[in-house]
């Protein structure tokens, strides 16, 4: 990175839960500074956790400040995302989806994505499954 920006303090397995909040670019650069601090050593369970939350929350932040969407991803914008950067047309996601129809449901959001789905794509752009759920 190149500015110095202190991470997440855990004390005792425990953050502030004010510390998982990401809605600005200091708490990008900060839940960021923590993630790198985390991938390069062995993370305790608590800290396994944290890194998962905070990874979900950067992913957030970035879709809705560098992607432009102002609001959260919905799970066909993520995935139609997630094609873009791999390279992939929507035949590629078939076997995952379950077929031609699905897949195309899905990206024109149509369709929700299944959890047993969700846990497919997380596998396969190896991110978060909660990315492809649609709380609303």
């Amino acid at each position: 990175m190149a500015t110095q920006v202190k991470p997440i303090r855990i004390t005792r397995g425990q953050v502030s839960v004010a510390d998982l909040v990401v809605k600005t670019k200091a708490d990008h650069e900060r839940a960021l500074a923590t993630v790198e601090g985390l991938m390069n050593r062995e993370r305790t369970p608590e800290e396994d956790a944290l890194l998962d939350v905070l990874v979900d929350l950067i992913e957030k932040f970035e879709a809705r400040i560098y992607l432009g969407l102002g609001h959260d991803p919905t799970p066909a914008e993520t995935i139609r995302f997630l094609m873009e950067q791999n390279g992939l047309a929507q035949k590629d996601l078939w076997g995952l989806l379950g077929g031609k129809s699905h897949t195309s449901e899905i990206l024109n959001g149509k369709r929700k994505v299944s959890n047993r789905q969700a846990a497919l794509l997380g596998k396969r752009f190896k991110i978060a499954p909660s990315a492809f759920v649609s709380f609303a």
